[in-house]
C-alpha cells in the first residue's frame, strides 16, 4: 500500500459545500481521499488552516488524516488573495516531508497552487507528482474576462508545472484538449479521470415524497438549480429562461436555486444574490423562484427527486458534478454545451445541451420536457444508467490508484481509466 500526500491549499475536505470557494474540488480531494485510505493507502491531505480552532493535524476517515498548513491568516480568505501565502505553504510542506520516518510515494496536487508549492518539495524528495487543475486559468480568463482576479502570473506558473509534472489528470476531452492547445502539453503525459458521485449520497427516490418533505405544489413543474452563487454559474440564465418558460410557453413552472453563502435565504446579502433576486424581479418570477441557501449533502438528494428537471447554464464548467448527481437521482439534465458538462450529458439521451446565455433555447428544451414527462423519465432512467457505469467516486478513485500505481513505479501512466469502453483516454 502506498503513502499519499494530497495537497488542496484551498479547498479543504472539511468545509461546507455550497459557498463561493467551495465546491466540486472540495468534494473531490474528499472522495479520493476517502476511498484510497478506503483501500489501504495512507493517506495526508494538507490544506491551508483558515479557523485558528481547527486542530493541525486531525485523524479524518479510516487512513486519511487532515493536516492543516499554517500560511497566511487562520481566516477564510478568497483563493485569489492565496498566492501571496504559497511559499509559506511550500515551506512547511519541506519541513513536514522531512520529518516523515517513510517517505511518500506520491504527491498529488489539485489545483495550480497547490503543484506551485508541492512540486520544488516533491523534486527535492524524488517522489513523483500528479496534477488535476480543476480549472485552467487561460481557460478561466477567457470565459471570465475582467471578472478574473488572479493576476496574469498564473499563466506562467501553470506553463511550468505542466512542463515539470509526471502527470497531469485531466478531468474530461475538453480539459484535455486545453491543455494541449493552450499549454503545449504532452499528450502523453495526460490521463484523463472524471470526477464522479457518490452511490450512498445521491440515487433515485419517490419524487412525490420528496416533494411532500419540501413542501413543493405536487402539480407544478419545478426546475432545480444547485451549486454556488456566483456569475459564472449562469443562475441568472436559468431564472431568465423559467420567465420565457412562464409566459412563452405557458408552463406552470418555479425554480428552486439550492446554494449560497447560508443556510437562511434572509440573511444572504451576497452581491450576487442581490443581482439574482433583482433578475427574478425583472423577469416577474419572483413569485416562482425559491431561494433556499446552503443545504448539507444529506439533504441535496431530496431536492434532486423533487425536481422534474436539474438545469445548470454556466458559461465556463471545468467539470460539474452536480449533473452527475442529478442523473444518479434519474433526472434528466438541461446543461450548457460547454467543458464537462459537454461530456457528462449526452444530447438527447440523459437530458439536452444549450448555448450558455440563452434563455430562450433553455425555455424551449424545459417546455418540451414539461410537455413529455415520457422523455423526461426515459432520459432520466438513461442518466442514472450513464452515472453508475463511469462516474462512481469509486471508479474514479480505482482509475487514480491505477495511475498512482505507475507514478511511483516510475513508469508513464497507460491509458487511465481503460475500463471506460469505447473512450480513448490518453493518446
Amino acid at each position: 500500500m502506498r503513502r499519499i500526500a494530497i495537497i488542496s491549499e484551498h479547498a479543504s475536505p472539511l468545509a461546507q459545500i455550497g459557498s463561493v470557494d467551495s465546491g466540486g474540488q472540495n468534494v473531490y480531494v474528499a472522495q479520493v481521499a476517502r476511498h484510497l485510505g478506503a483501500m489501504g493507502h495512507h493517506v495526508d491531505v494538507f490544506t491551508r488552516l483558515d479557523n485558528p480552532y481547527m486542530p493541525r493535524e486531525l485523524e479524518w476517515e479510516s487512513n486519511v488524516r487532515i493536516v492543516h498548513v499554517p500560511a497566511g491568516p487562520a481566516r477564510v480568505l478568497p483563493k485569489e488573495q492565496l498566492l501571496p501565502h504559497m511559499a509559506e505553504f511550500s515551506d512547511f510542506l519541506r519541513q513536514y516531508f522531512s520529518c516523515q520516518e517513510e517517505s511518500y510515494d506520491l504527491v498529488h496536487a489539485n489545483f495550480f497552487m497547490s503543484a506551485m508549492a508541492a512540486l520544488p518539495v516533491a523534486r527535492a524528495a524524488g517522489i513523483p507528482v500528479a496534477v488535476t487543475f480543476h480549472a485552467l486559468g487561460r481557460v478561466r480568463r477567457k470565459h471570465q474576462a475582467q471578472a478574473d482576479l488572479f493576476p496574469d502570473s498564473r499563466f506562467e506558473i501553470e506553463d511550468r508545472i505542466v512542463r515539470e509534472a509526471d502527470c497531469i489528470v485531466a478531468e474530461c476531452p475538453e480539459d484535455r484538449r486545453d491543455l494541449i492547445e493552450l499549454y503545449g502539453a504532452d499528450p502523453a503525459r495526460i490521463c484523463m479521470v472524471p470526477c464522479g458521485y457518490d452511490p450512498d449520497e445521491m440515487s433515485p427516490m419517490d419524487g412525490a415524497e420528496a416533494r411532500r418533505a419540501l413542501g413543493w405544489d405536487p402539480d407544478a413543474f419545478y426546475v432545480l438549480q444547485l451549486g454556488r452563487m456566483v456569475p459564472r454559474k449562469g443562475v441568472d440564465n436559468v431564472i431568465r429562461g423559467l420567465g420565457r418558460l412562464r409566459a412563452l410557453h405557458k408552463i406552470d413552472a418555479r425554480l428552486c436555486v439550492v446554494g449560497g453563502d447560508g443556510t437562511d435565504p434572509s440573511n444572504m446579502q451576497s452581491p450576487e444574490m442581490t443581482r439574482l433576486l433583482s433578475v427574478a424581479e425583472e423577469e416577474g418570477v419572483s413569485e416562482a423562484v425559491e431561494f433556499v441557501g446552503r443545504r448539507g449533502r444529506a439533504q441535496l438528494r431530496r431536492f434532486y427527486a423533487a425536481a422534474d428537471v436539474f438545469a445548470t447554464t454556466p458559461w465556463y464548467e471545468p467539470f460539474g458534478i452536480t449533473p452527475v448527481e442529478a442523473m444518479a437521482c434519474a433526472r434528466p439534465v438541461v446543461g450548457s454545451d460547454t467543458g464537462g458538462i459537454r461530456y457528462t450529458v449526452r444530447d438527447g439521451q440523459t437530458g439536452f445541451l444549450v448555448a450558455p446565455r440563452d434563455p430562450d433555447a433553455l425555455a424551449s428544451r424545459l417546455a418540451m420536457l414539461a410537455r413529455s414527462p415520457e422523455l423526461a423519465q426515459r432520459m432520466g432512467r438513461a442518466g442514472e444508467r450513464r452515472a453508475r457505469s463511469l462516474f462512481t467516486w469509486q471508479r474514479v478513485a480505482g482509475q487514480l490508484d491505477d495511475v498512482f500505481a505507475q507514478l511511483a513505479m516510475g513508469r508513464a501512466p497507460v491509458y487511465a481509466g481503460r475500463r471506460q469502453a469505447g473512450v480513448r483516454l490518453m493518446a
